[in-house]
């Protein structure tokens, strides 16, 4: 079965940036249920229907599909509000694979870098961009994000 082994970090600083470009998302939940999440997505000129299991510890089952752009586009205006927008960046760092994502709209101000690991137990280095891990945290999950939006959070 297909396990998304995901970690999350929150992002100190914009070393990330240099010679890096990003690619604009679009996401939106058709369901938030936390044992069955069904998200849209349009990330650049490509769209993807995702399900998604629940978590258990920094695992969950994940089924993702490539869809029409047209699809995705009509079945975002069924989901419940707020979308999330965001730039994803790709950043190479030590061999590894990290994703940067930069939020806008409900959630500007907010900044996530994520690695997904063939294993949990599998070893990394953190960049030095990388602060506090919020991998445990559901408010930083995307559709907890797109039912209370970072700008909504106390300070």
């Amino acid at each position: 079965m297909p396990d998304e082994i995901e970690r999350k970090f929150l992002v100190v600083g914009d070393t990330w940036r240099i010679g890096t470009t990003g690619c604009r998302y679009v996401q939106g939940y058709l369901s938030r249920d936390p044992e069955r999440i069904v998200r849209v997505r349009l990330a650049g000129d490509r769209a993807f229907l995702t399900i998604k299991g629940i978590s258990q510890g920094i695992s969950r089952l994940e089924f993702e599909y490539a869809i029409p752009t047209a699809d995705a586009e009509a079945l975002l205006k069924l989901c419940a509000g707020p979308l999330i927008e965001k730039t994803r960046t790709v950043v190479a760092y030590r061999g590894k694979r990290w994703e940067v994502d930069e939020f806008a709209g409900d959630n500007l101000g907010l900044i996530l870098a994520e690695i997904e690991l063939p294993s949990e137990g599998e070893p990394f280095d953190l960049p030095p961009w990388a602060g506090a891990e919020v991998s445990a945290d559901p408010r930083y999950y995307n559709s907890c994000l797109s039912e209370r939006p970072f700008k909504t959070w106390p300070e």
